[in-house]
């Protein structure tokens, strides 16, 4: 073979691959200058969304979580297009994500449960991390809120991680989110006494500066036990107030009564024997 068949087979080569690589190149440089773009813009659109969430004074967690979202699914959207611009049949790649999503949702039953529990208490916000909450059976302060768990703390100081799926699903009552609280106090007299003088008695236990003014307290009779007659206290106070009141009331409630002369019976019962006549 001379020279010049080697220069022609050479041109003819350049003139079947240099269009294509035209072609394609431009594709790619084009793709890439689009993923390079789009991925800087999806970090700002996120970074802003989350400046929005805080001006909204959203959790902190509300807030990540929501900004990562966001973010994952924008770069995958963006990923997805930028392939079926180099050419990549997107359908089957889509296709194959659908298919792998399904199986790990198959075998995930329990934790994507969990998952969107966490959405759920993210955007609806039952309680909040310092929240005093009961639910699934336990009770404590909400330490952190999590995407598949809720961590509290008891008042002992012990962990307690809860699943988010049955913590969305079940009821749950948050001691802190009304600004105040009743506290019923509860207190058996003796039916001999002057339940006159014993309301009296707990209402000047209820002139406290803790205790709220409006609405007012109350002293009433609340039950006819078997062997007292309950009189219930009834305030308002601030909810961090609460416990103090109530340890307060314990506390002083048996001095003032028992000098107010009233007595605090404990349960009686009465027995009568019966004596059979002998048989003669």
């Amino acid at each position: 073979m001379d020279l010049n068949t080697e220069v022609d087979n050479l041109v003819k080569a350049s003139q079947a691959w240099i269009p294509m690589i035209m072609e394609y190149g431009s594709r790619v440089l084009l793709a890439v200058i689009t993923l390079a773009i789009g991925w800087w813009l999806i970090n700002k659109v996120t970074q802003k969304l989350g400046g929005l969430l805080a001006l909204r004074n959203a959790d902190l967690a509300l807030q990540g979580f929501i900004s990562s979202l966001a973010n994952i699914i924008l770069k995958v959207l963006l990923i997805v297009s930028v392939a079926s611009m180099i050419g990549v049949e997107t359908t089957s790649f889509v296709a194959a994500i659908g298919a792998a999503g399904l199986a790990i949702g198959l075998a995930l039953q329990g934790s994507l449960a969990n998952f969107a529990g966490g959405v759920l208490i993210l955007l609806f916000r039952p309680f909040r991390i310092g929240d005093w909450i009961e639910a699934q059976g336990v009770a404590g302060t909400v330490d952190s809120i999590q995407i598949f768990h809720t961590v509290l703390r008891t008042g002992d100081n012990k962990t307690i991680i809860v699943p988010n799926g049955n913590l969305s699903n079940g009821i749950i009552t948050n001691t802190n989110r009304q600004p105040t609280r009743k506290v019923v106090f509860d207190v058996g007299v003796d039916y001999e006494a002057d339940l006159q003088k014993a309301r009296e008695v707990l209402l000047e236990l209820a002139k406290d500066e803790r205790i709220l003014a409006e609405p007012a307290p109350q002293a009433v009779i609340s039950t006819l036990g078997d062997s007292s007659i309950t009189v219930s206290l009834r305030v308002w106070v601030k909810t961090a107030d609460y416990w103090d009141v109530m340890f307060m009331f314990n506390e002083q409630s048996r001095d003032r009564l028992k000098t107010a002369g009233i007595d605090i019976p404990f349960p009686q019962r009465v027995i009568r024997v019966v004596q059979e006549a002998p048989v003669n």
